[in-house]
């Protein structure tokens, strides 16, 4: 078995096959809500960075910060999803959901780049925005 550039050995193609699958699952609990399935697919040590939320670290937090709403709720609309060793990676847009993360733009666009472990379970995501480079920062 070989290793990636991090020194980790390169999993096996059934591996990131079920990690694209958890990525996919992921969006479907979260988007029905179901915040106990979308932690079934989460590594104990899951790492969560996002610029909407403060970092989760560990499966419970990451848990307890969705079902808190400290997580805005959205509906994950998926284009592509491209996958390769570790590494997932999903583009799409988001649409508001009724509550209170309902009053903000009709659709956002956004990445999310995700990390594996060894088992295929959703070790990191790490989420970025499009915004205009028209913005002053």
């Amino acid at each position: 078995m070989s290793n990636d550039p991090s020194g980790r050995p390169v999993p096996s193609p059934i591996v990131t096959a079920a990690g694209v699958d958890h990525v996919r699952l992921a969006y479907d609990y979260l988007d029905s809500g179901d915040v106990d399935g979308y932690g079934s697919l989460l590594d104990d040590d899951i790492a969560l960075d996002r610029p909407d939320a403060p970092p989760g670290r560990g499966r419970d937090q990451v848990v307890r910060m969705h079902a808190d709403g400290l997580v805005p709720r959205a509906r994950h609309h998926i284009d592509r999803i491209v996958a390769d060793g570790h590494s997932v990676v999903a583009t799409g847009h988001l649409s508001p959901v009724s509550g209170r993360h309902a009053h903000g733009p009709e659709r956002i666009d956004f990445v999310d780049v995700f990390t594996l472990s060894a088992e295929g379970m959703l070790l990191g995501c790490r989420r970025y925005y499009f915004a205009s480079p028209g913005l002053n920062f």
